[in-house]
């Protein structure tokens, strides 16, 4: 199976070429305003279609992660119109002349965040009473949010207008880390690097609590992206990136049923970082 991946320099996509890159049944390209080492790779970006078109020929699923993420700071709406919005309608509209099967897209958390502003921190313990599926009501946090929600509409417009492409699947990611911080005290212990708190304050607790219920290992991210690439049985769907944690608000049951999601890592199985 030959596979593009689009911003394969990200943290996302090198998660996903260092867990799955190497599979016989795969053969991966990359397409990124970046470098990257390990790949062949088309130096284009997503809002300059004539320039990403040449890149789907030949390809039999493409896994989009090409983003505008600004947070919640500095929110640009024109240039998350321009990547996000306008350069995941260009990555459809090649693979449909190009006549690629599937589509993985890389959604986010921030599509339904308004239950963790609600609810935090209460949220993080592994005892309240919250899931949130595919089939609850969307609550964006963010311009962000709001963007990457489009995004999923305009695929299921796609696969359900069009012969190409076949599927299309909507991966709500949740907390995926670089390799160093690639655990439920990941964020903490950056800080902590970053000189931004102490181990022993009230905002490193929080970040590890935070963590422990969202975090999305590299290992169970490589696993679900390969389910992805080896289903045949959705046209559209929803999916929660995430790990099995047992504090997670998250539901997994779904990816589960249909794609036979067999996440590895819980957040609550960790007591500390790991030592060196």
């Amino acid at each position: 199976m030959n596979v593009l991946v689009t911003g394969a320099s990200g943290v996302v996509g090198r998660a996903i070429l260092d867990e799955i890159g190497d599979r016989d049944a795969y053969s991966f390209t990359a397409l990124d305003i970046e470098d990257h080492p390990d790949i062949e790779i088309t130096r284009a970006s997503v809002t300059d279609y004539d320039a990403i078109r040449p890149a789907f020929d030949g390809v039999d699923a493409v896994v989009h992660l090409a983003v505008y993420a600004p947070g919640f700071v500095d929110e640009n709406w024109e240039r998350i119109m321009a990547v996000n919005v306008g350069g995941t309608r260009n990555v459809l509209r090649a693979a449909r002349e190009a006549e690629v099967d599937s589509v993985i897209f890389a959604s986010t958390n921030h599509v339904v965040g308004m239950y963790e502003r609600e609810f935090s921190p209460d949220i993080y313990d592994p005892n309240f009473e919250l899931t949130v599926d595919h089939t609850d009501p969307v609550r964006p946090d963010s311009t962000y949010g709001v963007s990457k929600l489009c995004n999923e509409h305009d695929g299921r417009f796609f696969v359900e207008t069009n012969e190409y492409p076949k599927r299309f699947y909507a991966l709500r990611i949740c907390s995926v880390r670089e390799p160093e911080y690639d655990h439920p005290y990941g964020d903490a212990e950056k800080g902590v690097d970053d000189g931004r708190w102490k181990r022993d304050s009230k905002e490193y607790e929080r970040q590890v609590a935070r963590l422990k219920a969202t975090w999305f290992s590299q290992r169970d991210l490589g696993g679900m992206i390969e389910r992805m690439l080896d289903d045949e049985s959705v046209t559209f769907d929803v999916f929660y990136g995430v790990s099995d944690n047992d504090g997670r608000w998250f539901d997994i049951d779904h990816a589960r049923s249909v794609l036979d999601y067999d996440p590895e890592d819980d957040g609550a199985e960790w007591d500390g970082p790991p030592t060196p």
